[in-house]
Protein backbone atom coordinates (compact mmCIF):
# COMPACT_ATOMS: atom_id res chain seq x y z
CA UNK A 1 0.00 0.00 0.00
CA UNK A 2 1.81 3.62 -0.91
CA UNK A 3 2.16 5.69 2.05
CA UNK A 4 -0.41 8.19 2.63
CA UNK A 5 0.02 12.07 3.47
CA UNK A 6 -2.43 14.26 5.47
CA UNK A 7 -3.29 17.77 4.79
CA UNK A 8 -5.61 20.28 4.24
CA UNK A 9 -7.05 22.13 1.63
CA UNK A 10 -9.49 25.20 2.52
CA UNK A 11 -9.50 23.56 5.77
CA UNK A 12 -10.80 20.32 5.08
CA UNK A 13 -8.37 17.47 6.05
CA UNK A 14 -7.90 15.24 2.98
CA UNK A 15 -5.49 12.09 3.03
CA UNK A 16 -4.20 10.73 -0.64
CA UNK A 17 -1.35 8.81 -1.57
CA UNK A 18 2.30 10.39 -1.64
CA UNK A 19 2.81 11.96 -4.61
CA UNK A 20 -0.88 12.97 -5.60
CA UNK A 21 -0.86 16.12 -6.84
CA UNK A 22 -2.97 18.92 -4.94
CA UNK A 23 -5.28 19.13 -7.81
CA UNK A 24 -5.66 15.23 -7.98
CA UNK A 25 -6.48 15.23 -4.82
CA UNK A 26 -8.65 18.26 -4.64
CA UNK A 27 -10.97 16.29 -7.36
CA UNK A 28 -10.73 13.22 -5.18
CA UNK A 29 -12.42 15.14 -2.52
CA UNK A 30 -14.88 17.24 -4.99
CA UNK A 31 -12.97 20.53 -4.53
CA UNK A 32 -13.18 22.48 -7.26
CA UNK A 33 -10.05 24.13 -8.90
CA UNK A 34 -9.99 25.25 -12.33
CA UNK A 35 -7.76 24.84 -15.03
CA UNK A 36 -7.73 24.65 -18.65
CA UNK A 37 -4.08 22.45 -19.47
CA UNK A 38 -4.46 19.47 -17.09
CA UNK A 39 -5.91 16.11 -18.84
CA UNK A 40 -5.85 13.16 -16.83
CA UNK A 41 -3.77 11.43 -19.56
CA UNK A 42 -0.96 13.57 -20.33
CA UNK A 43 1.58 14.13 -17.43
CA UNK A 44 1.18 17.24 -15.55
CA UNK A 45 2.22 20.53 -17.45
CA UNK A 46 1.51 23.66 -15.55
CA UNK A 47 1.11 25.90 -18.86
CA UNK A 48 -2.35 27.78 -18.46
CA UNK A 49 -1.78 29.03 -14.28
CA UNK A 50 -5.58 29.01 -13.79
CA UNK A 51 -5.12 26.44 -11.22
CA UNK A 52 -2.80 28.10 -8.76
CA UNK A 53 -3.32 27.87 -4.73
CA UNK A 54 -1.52 29.30 -1.71
CA UNK A 55 0.11 26.80 0.56
CA UNK A 56 1.85 27.68 3.95
CA UNK A 57 4.06 24.89 4.94
CA UNK A 58 6.69 25.16 8.13
CA UNK A 59 5.36 28.86 8.43
CA UNK A 60 6.09 29.58 4.79
CA UNK A 61 3.08 30.44 2.15
CA UNK A 62 3.63 30.68 -1.40
CA UNK A 63 1.77 30.32 -4.59
CA UNK A 64 2.16 27.05 -6.59
CA UNK A 65 0.45 25.20 -9.64
CA UNK A 66 -1.49 23.04 -7.84
CA UNK A 67 -1.63 20.55 -10.96
CA UNK A 68 2.07 19.68 -10.70
CA UNK A 69 2.64 20.63 -6.81
CA UNK A 70 2.83 17.36 -4.99
CA UNK A 71 0.42 17.33 -1.53
CA UNK A 72 2.79 16.48 1.36
CA UNK A 73 2.31 15.99 4.81
CA UNK A 74 1.04 18.88 7.28
CA UNK A 75 0.76 20.91 3.87
CA UNK A 76 -1.83 23.56 4.00
CA UNK A 77 -3.71 24.49 0.84
CA UNK A 78 -6.14 27.21 0.16
CA UNK A 79 -8.02 27.92 -3.05
CA UNK A 80 -9.58 31.35 -3.30
CA UNK A 81 -7.49 33.90 -1.63
CA UNK A 82 -6.82 37.59 -2.86
CA UNK A 83 -3.44 36.17 -4.21
CA UNK A 84 -4.86 33.75 -6.04
CA UNK A 85 -7.94 35.60 -7.05
CA UNK A 86 -5.17 38.00 -8.68
CA UNK A 87 -3.16 35.84 -10.48
CA UNK A 88 -6.43 33.88 -12.13
CA UNK A 89 -8.01 37.21 -12.72
CA UNK A 90 -4.87 38.30 -14.71
CA UNK A 91 -4.65 35.17 -16.28
CA UNK A 92 -8.12 35.55 -17.73
CA UNK A 93 -7.77 38.59 -18.70
CA UNK A 94 -4.99 37.54 -21.07
CA UNK A 95 -6.59 34.37 -21.90
CA UNK A 96 -10.24 36.59 -23.53
CA UNK A 97 -7.13 38.69 -25.30
CA UNK A 98 -6.52 35.82 -27.25
CA UNK A 99 -9.79 33.90 -27.56
CA UNK A 100 -12.82 36.39 -26.19
CA UNK A 101 -15.64 34.50 -27.46
CA UNK A 102 -15.00 30.83 -26.51
CA UNK A 103 -18.19 29.83 -24.29
CA UNK A 104 -15.49 27.60 -22.34
CA UNK A 105 -13.10 31.03 -21.01
CA UNK A 106 -16.45 32.88 -21.16
CA UNK A 107 -18.32 30.53 -18.01
CA UNK A 108 -14.73 31.00 -16.34
CA UNK A 109 -14.58 34.88 -16.79
CA UNK A 110 -18.39 34.91 -15.48
CA UNK A 111 -17.15 33.09 -12.33
CA UNK A 112 -14.45 35.54 -11.83
CA UNK A 113 -16.85 38.39 -12.38
CA UNK A 114 -15.28 39.40 -16.06
CA UNK A 115 -17.40 40.48 -18.47
CA UNK A 116 -14.03 41.29 -21.23
CA UNK A 117 -10.45 41.38 -21.31
CA UNK A 118 -8.56 44.49 -19.77
CA UNK A 119 -5.97 43.88 -22.28
CA UNK A 120 -6.36 44.61 -26.30
CA UNK A 121 -7.82 41.44 -28.00
CA UNK A 122 -5.43 40.23 -30.43
CA UNK A 123 -7.26 37.00 -31.65
CA UNK A 124 -5.20 34.04 -32.39
CA UNK A 125 -7.78 31.48 -30.94
CA UNK A 126 -5.53 28.92 -29.38
CA UNK A 127 -4.32 29.26 -25.84
CA UNK A 128 -1.43 27.92 -25.77
CA UNK A 129 -2.28 25.31 -22.90
CA UNK A 130 -0.15 22.51 -24.93
CA UNK A 131 -2.64 19.57 -25.14
CA UNK A 132 -2.02 19.09 -28.60
CA UNK A 133 1.43 18.74 -28.63
CA UNK A 134 1.37 16.48 -25.37
CA UNK A 135 -1.12 14.17 -26.71
CA UNK A 136 0.10 13.50 -30.34
CA UNK A 137 3.83 12.83 -28.33
CA UNK A 138 3.04 11.47 -25.05
CA UNK A 139 0.03 9.00 -26.33
CA UNK A 140 -0.23 8.83 -30.15
CA UNK A 141 3.83 8.81 -30.35
CA UNK A 142 4.52 10.58 -33.45
CA UNK A 143 5.44 14.19 -32.43
CA UNK A 144 3.54 15.64 -35.75
CA UNK A 145 3.19 19.41 -33.95
CA UNK A 146 5.21 21.05 -31.67
CA UNK A 147 5.75 24.67 -30.80
CA UNK A 148 7.26 27.53 -32.56
CA UNK A 149 8.81 30.00 -31.59
CA UNK A 150 8.78 32.64 -27.68
CA UNK A 151 7.03 35.23 -26.23
CA UNK A 152 4.16 36.69 -27.72
CA UNK A 153 4.75 35.37 -31.59
CA UNK A 154 4.68 31.77 -29.75
CA UNK A 155 2.35 29.12 -31.43
CA UNK A 156 1.31 25.42 -32.41
CA UNK A 157 3.09 24.93 -35.68
CA UNK A 158 3.97 21.92 -38.22
CA UNK A 159 7.51 21.31 -38.66
CA UNK A 160 8.65 24.05 -40.87
CA UNK A 161 4.93 24.99 -41.45
CA UNK A 162 4.88 22.41 -43.95
CA UNK A 163 2.37 19.05 -44.68
CA UNK A 164 3.32 16.75 -41.03
CA UNK A 165 5.31 13.97 -42.40
CA UNK A 166 5.06 12.24 -39.18
CA UNK A 167 1.03 13.10 -38.66
CA UNK A 168 -1.06 10.04 -38.71
CA UNK A 169 -4.37 12.13 -38.89
CA UNK A 170 -5.89 10.62 -35.94
CA UNK A 171 -7.41 13.38 -34.82
CA UNK A 172 -6.15 13.33 -31.41
CA UNK A 173 -5.31 17.16 -31.17
CA UNK A 174 -8.50 18.16 -32.31
CA UNK A 175 -10.60 16.69 -30.13
CA UNK A 176 -8.16 17.66 -26.78
CA UNK A 177 -8.29 20.75 -27.66
CA UNK A 178 -10.38 22.90 -25.02
CA UNK A 179 -11.65 25.92 -27.02
CA UNK A 180 -11.57 24.02 -30.47
CA UNK A 181 -9.30 25.71 -32.90
CA UNK A 182 -7.41 22.61 -34.45
CA UNK A 183 -9.59 21.96 -37.69
CA UNK A 184 -10.52 18.48 -38.98
CA UNK A 185 -13.24 18.00 -41.86
CA UNK A 186 -14.05 14.85 -43.73
CA UNK A 187 -15.22 14.78 -47.38
CA UNK A 188 -15.82 12.37 -49.82
CA UNK A 189 -13.22 9.52 -48.34
CA UNK A 190 -10.56 12.32 -47.50
CA UNK A 191 -9.58 13.88 -43.83
CA UNK A 192 -8.43 17.28 -43.74
CA UNK A 193 -6.50 18.05 -40.66
CA UNK A 194 -3.05 20.98 -40.65
CA UNK A 195 -3.79 21.23 -44.44
CA UNK A 196 -2.91 18.17 -45.18
CA UNK A 197 -5.60 15.45 -47.41
CA UNK A 198 -5.21 12.13 -45.64
CA UNK A 199 -7.20 9.31 -47.76
CA UNK A 200 -10.11 7.30 -45.55
CA UNK A 201 -9.78 3.59 -45.01
CA UNK A 202 -13.36 1.81 -47.21
CA UNK A 203 -14.85 -0.72 -44.69
CA UNK A 204 -15.10 -4.02 -47.70
CA UNK A 205 -18.28 -5.17 -46.23
CA UNK A 206 -20.31 -1.79 -45.28
CA UNK A 207 -18.87 0.44 -47.72
CA UNK A 208 -18.40 2.71 -45.11
CA UNK A 209 -15.39 5.27 -44.38
CA UNK A 210 -13.69 4.85 -40.92
CA UNK A 211 -10.81 6.21 -40.42
CA UNK A 212 -7.24 6.89 -42.02
CA UNK A 213 -5.10 5.11 -43.95
CA UNK A 214 -2.05 6.18 -42.56
CA UNK A 215 -3.45 5.72 -39.09
CA UNK A 216 -4.34 2.40 -39.74
CA UNK A 217 -1.06 1.41 -41.08
CA UNK A 218 0.86 3.19 -38.27
CA UNK A 219 -1.42 0.89 -35.63
CA UNK A 220 -1.17 -2.51 -37.42
CA UNK A 221 2.71 -2.13 -37.56
CA UNK A 222 2.68 -0.84 -34.04
CA UNK A 223 1.49 -3.65 -32.89
CA UNK A 224 2.28 -6.22 -35.80
CA UNK A 225 -1.30 -6.96 -37.07
CA UNK A 226 -1.87 -9.00 -40.12
CA UNK A 227 -2.11 -6.61 -43.04
CA UNK A 228 -6.25 -7.18 -43.50
CA UNK A 229 -7.06 -6.61 -40.01
CA UNK A 230 -8.53 -3.48 -40.72
CA UNK A 231 -10.63 -4.38 -44.38
CA UNK A 232 -13.84 -3.87 -42.04
CA UNK A 233 -15.14 -1.03 -39.99
CA UNK A 234 -15.27 -1.83 -35.83
CA UNK A 235 -19.42 -1.97 -36.07
CA UNK A 236 -18.76 -4.92 -39.45
CA UNK A 237 -16.23 -6.65 -37.08
CA UNK A 238 -18.52 -6.66 -34.23
CA UNK A 239 -21.17 -8.11 -35.89
CA UNK A 240 -21.34 -12.03 -34.78
CA UNK A 241 -21.16 -14.11 -38.00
Amino acid sequence: MADMVTFTIDGRSIEAPAGTTILEAAKGANILIPNLCHNEELAPYGACRMCMVETTHKKRTKLVVSCIAEASEGLEVRTDTERVRNVRTLVMHLLLARNPNHPVLKKMAAELGIEKSRFDVDFKGCIMCGQCVRVCREVVGVSAIGFESRGPARKIATPFNESPAACIACGSCHYVCPVGVIPMEEHDGVRTIWKTDFPMAKCSKCGKYFAPVKQLEYFRKLVDLPADHFDTCIDCRSIKK
